[in-house]
């Protein structure tokens, strides 16, 4: 199959006819074997009766429908994990994505070669309350990522190769940070795409102002994983280390002056009455937690089952391969696991 289109989508029942005979249209004109899957993600309109029946008219459109609303990043992760297309295109449901930039994307995946590409939506219908703190948002997420080249990071219209949305997961809201994502799992020439963005036709945008400050929470989150997220010590307890000699230098002098007036029998104070002694313990204590939160990380790290997962992308081996150890199979440190889905009914 040569594309999977995936569309998470909120109360969007008006908007999804039209969507879905343009995608048809696109994928008609251009030859392509393709999939829709609509995530439908808690609606109480009649979204869903609308998916069942574009399957009904063609099957290639497909739907899965949560019992409630998680959230764009749960609906984006089902449709991954459903994908079968070898190019992988995302795009909102309100028809401000065009479906015409299809093939263009699937061109830069599969000929010019690139892992992902992100639409930049140039010219934006939005108000500047939302355009200014877009930009702003860009631009810190361009630094702390490292991803120079990329104008939009929430822009919904993207290009994937199959490998990267099979060994990224996306969660909470980190939808906005995709890229971050696949650039941390080793997927490395990520483009940008100029696309159109369409003023909204039909009802109203679904997220809010707090988006913004999510966004720069998750970001944070994102950024220490990737540095710290197996290497929790080198963290928290340099810092910690750090806080606590500083302490233990800051008692140090305090007691030596006092010996130092006390021997020169100058006046002096008790160590007790300088503010300076309790600011020494209160850095030292600090500290001591600091240690103890990265140590207590690191036992966490190691009891982990996916400590030693790493993506690789080959792999040259003699026909005859050493068993590998599962879960469960009695042997030490095999450890049960259990996977939580999703509660979705899927057509």
């Amino acid at each position: 199959m040569d594309i999977s289109v995936v569309v998470p989508l909120y109360n969007e029942a008006e908007s999804l006819p039209e969507l879905a005979q343009w995608i048809e249209r696109v994928m008609d004109e251009n030859g392509f074997t393709y999939e829709v899957l609509f995530i439908n993600d808690g609606s109480t309109d009649a979204s869903w009766d609308v998916i069942k029946d574009l399957h009904a008219k063609n099957p290639c459109m497909k739907g899965v429908c949560f019992r409630r609303n998680y959230g764009k990043s749960p609906a984006l992760n089902t449709g991954f994990e459903r994908a079968q297309g070898n190019v992988i295109i995302t795009m909102d449901a309100d028809l401000q994505d065009s479906p015409d930039e299809i093939p263009e994307l699937y061109r830069m995946i599969t000929q010019d070669g690139y892992d992902l590409v992100s639409g930049w939506k140039k010219k934006r219908y939005d108000p500047l309350s939302k355009t200014i703190p877009t930009k702003l948002f860009n631009a810190t997420a361009r630094r702390v990522s490292g991803i120079h080249n990329l104008h939009d990071f929430n822009c919904g219209l993207k290009a994937y190769r199959k490998e990267v949305v099979k060994h990224i997961e996306v969660y909470g809201d980190m939808h906005r940070y995709v890229p971050y994502l696949a650039k941390s799992a080793g997927f490395n020439n990520i483009g940008e795409k100029e696309v159109k963005h369409r003023a909204r036709k039909y009802g109203t945008t679904k997220f809010g102002l707090d988006r913004f400050v999510n966004g720069y929470l998750d970001l944070l989150t994102l950024w220490f994983q990737a540095k710290f997220g197996v290497k929790p010590m080198h963290f928290f307890g340099l810092l910690g280390s750090l806080m606590f000699l500083l302490g233990f230098i800051a008692v140090i002098t305090v007691g030596s002056l006092k010996l130092y007036n006390m021997y020169h029998g100058n006046n002096y104070r008790l160590v007790t009455d300088s503010p300076y002694f309790y600011l020494a313990l209160t850095s030292m204590l600090l500290g001591t937690q600091l240690f103890l939160t990265g140590f207590l990380g690191e036992l966490i790290i190691r009891h982990s089952n996916d400590r030693n997962h790493y993506e690789i992308s080959e792999e040259l081996s003699s026909p005859t391969a050493l068993p590998q150890r599962k879960p469960g199979d009695g042997l030490p440190g095999a450890v049960p696991v259990e996977k939580n889905h999703v509660i979705a009914d899927e057509q």
